[in-house]
């Protein structure tokens, strides 16, 4: 239950061995991609509406070694997932059908589209994403991804790091030049056009812009963002605290969660009533074209549910720029009780959550260092992250662990132990960290 680097020395270099032994070339050949996961702090469920979010990445994530083919063809495989992944670059890769508020589900809560859902997809996706803004892909890669022990669907958007990191090795191997911004946007297609999920872009601008020590805010509206040191880089304030992340042992696929897209529809219903209300029939609907003032004079003829989704929307963006404003002072404990708030209000308002999530929340609330606390990623399923005194990490993340397999017993006894409760600090965002 302790932090560690990432990648280590040691998993470089099996992943080059590997690779090398793939490719049959050396492993100086070998070239190294790693996308790190992202936490959202603060900005919970309302990028897809051009809301304000926080993020940072942490020292875990994905590691893509590859090599190029030297032809079209891709050779793909995975030390999480069995099997081997074939195609060209230079064919054609449709879209997958989105899955739909009403698709039926199985037993385990899952879409049948996660039945046919593939770990290779998301290279596909990159190959559709660069295809449609006119590159022109000549080579492919041969290459092993692998992401942080137990972490895969944790809600630390895992599916974003896969994709980045397979944009950033094809471009490399391609030698295109693509900008940070650029790679947002390839992201998104992937994840929008390619996958079908209805969701923002904090996932990819946290993954690509983050640095380490500071917090990334960025205006999904208007696409521009900004890193906020801490306290003007205070070493002492940086070192002053930690990231937990607690384990739930549910897993969730996030293509396949109907509750995710209808929660989206529920946002643009509420922003239509809105904006109707204040005569702006013709603006797009999204909650981010919504007035403050045309909120509050409006928000009594929204339906209860729509409030909620509208409530959420408009506290949560208050939340970011307060929180902004704690964190470049360094006052952890008002960050803190932002980031609780922000969890409350994803219960309450945008009504995410399962019982075991909860319990995890509220063990978290418990816990002794800890300054705030909240699910991460969608809230459905996957995981917490809270933010902890640096003194008391290990304390705390020995309490969770007792206190939670107190409370859920049979998810507990599914967990990968040494990834059951982890101690993270902030890193640089994705990147090449090797090439000859």
């Amino acid at each position: 239950m302790v932090g560690y680097s990432w990648p280590s020395e040691a998993e470089l270099n099996e992943l080059k061995k590997e690779v090398a032994e793939m490719a049959k070339r050396t492993t100086e050949e070998v070239r190294v991609v790693v996308s790190p996961y992202r936490i959202c702090p603060l900005g919970a469920h309302i990028d897809h509406q051009g809301g304000a979010v926080s993020a940072m990445t942490i020292n875990k994530g994905v590691v893509l070694a590859f090599v190029p083919s030297g032809n079209p063809e891709m050779v793909l495989h995975s030390a999480q997932f069995g099997g081997e992944v074939k195609f060209r670059v230079d064919e054609s890769h449709h879209p997958k059908k989105a899955a739909k508020a009403n698709e039926s589900t199985n037993s385990n809560g899952s879409t049948k589209l996660e039945e046919e859902c593939c770990w290779g997809r998301y290279a596909k996706g990159a190959v559709y994403a660069l295809n449609r803004k006119g590159n022109v892909l000549s080579q492919g890669i041969i290459g092993l991804i692998s992401g942080s022990s137990g972490l895969d669907s944790s809600g630390l958007s895992s599916s974003a790091a896969v994709g980045v990191a397979y944009l950033l090795a094809l471009e490399n191997a391609n030698n295109i030049s693509v900008s940070p911004t650029e790679n947002i946007e390839y992201d998104r297609l992937i994840e929008n056009e390619y996958l079908g999920l209805n969701n923002g872009i904090l996932d990819q601008s946290a993954i690509l812009l983050s640095r380490q020590g500071c917090l990334t805010f960025m205006d999904c509206k208007t696409k521009d963002y900004k890193l906020v040191n801490l306290k003007e880089n205070d070493i002492e304030v940086q070192k002053s605290y930690k990231i937990l992340l607690a384990c739930s042992g549910l897993k969730h696929a996030l293509t396949s969660g109907v509750g995710y897209n209808r929660r989206v529809a529920e946002c643009q219903e509420a922003a239509r009533v809105l904006l109707d209300a204040a005569g702006k029939h013709e603006v797009e609907a999204v909650l981010s074209n919504v007035e403050q003032e045309d909120y509050e004079a409006h928000k009594d003829k929204l339906e209860p549910l729509l409030a909620r989704r509208a409530e959420h929307y408009f506290s949560e963006n208050m939340r970011v720029k307060k929180g902004i404003e704690a964190w470049a002072s360094g006052r952890m404990d008002d960050f803190g009780k932002l980031i609780t708030a922000s969890g409350q209000s994803s219960i309450q308002n945008y009504e995410c959550g399962c019982q075991p999530l909860m319990d995890l929340y509220e063990v978290l609330l418990r816990a002794p260092g800890v300054y705030g606390a909240r699910f991460s990623g969608a809230g459905f399923r996957g995981c917490c992250i809270a933010l902890v005194n640096a003194d008391l990490a290990s304390e705390a993340a020995s309490f969770v662990k007792r206190e939670y397999s107190k409370l859920q017993p049979e998810l507990v006894s599914k967990i990968d132990q040494e990834a059951a409760v982890l101690i993270c600090e902030s890193t640089d965002g994705a990147r090449i960290i090797a090439a000859p």
